[in-house]
């Protein structure tokens, strides 16, 4: 009975959790997105998000066509922030990527029509991007350690919470870099300046040493 009443207690506090965190942070938690892209009939086009070390990415692509009958054909290339290749097909219509990101910076995935199969016309693709706590097949998860309701729930909270404190420390890290490139910019720019300075007293001595030396050859002082 007790243990009852405790669940009972548990549930709302995970929903009061869940909404807090899904609202309180929609942008500190890696998470999925699912975009449409129009692949122009000549040219790239490509999207990127910035994504710190050691966060899981998995994404799906399907190529969309009111032709079911003839699907066009589109090349795929992945790479690190480094430029390293992480994943490329070709002459294909879907498929997934996954990776474990080995350096923080703008991962890019690159999209282009391949050959003439899309008729000169722009091709359409459905683009699924998950990272970090949204790439977990949860499904697989709780039938793996058979856990189900309020302990499945809260072990995505758990996961919540982990990522967005990994998150912080990325984004104070972050911060702490670009203040030591911004104190490095100021002194160079002070020194700068300072030896601007100099150089303007050094020119304005010599100007007045020469003048001096000019009038009184000239015998006007």
């Amino acid at each position: 009975m007790m243990m009852t009443s405790q669940m009972q207690r548990g549930f709302p506090t995970a929903l009061v959790l869940s909404a807090l965190l899904l609202f309180l942070s929609p942008g500190i938690i890696p998470g999925g997105e699912a975009i449409w892209l129009n692949v122009p009939a000549t040219g790239t086009k490509c999207v990127s998000e910035e994504i710190q070390s050691n966060v899981v990415v998995l994404a799906d692509y399907l190529v969309i066509s009111e032709d079911h009958s003839v699907l066009p054909t589109l090349s795929v290339k992945v790479t690190s922030p480094y430029g390293s290749n992480l994943y490329h097909q070709e002459n294909v219509t879907h498929g997934q990527f996954a990776f474990t990101t080995q350096e923080s910076g703008n991962y890019l995935a690159c999209f282009w029509a391949e050959g003439h199969s899309h008729g000169n016309k722009d091709i359409s693709i459905n683009l699924d991007w998950k990272t970090g706590i949204s790439a977990k097949d949860w499904d697989s998860i709780a039938k793996k350690e058979k856990i189900e309701g309020v302990e499945l729930e809260l072990r995505k909270l758990e996961g919540a919470v982990e990522a967005i404190h990994e998150n912080l420390l990325y984004l104070k890290t972050r911060e702490a870099e670009m203040r030591i490139v911004s104190e490095k910019t100021n002194s160079r720019v002070a020194w700068l300046s300072i030896m601007s300075l100099g150089i303007c007293i050094a020119a304005s001595g010599l100007q007045i040493v020469y003048l001096k030396h000019y009038f009184q050859k000239k015998k006007l002082i």
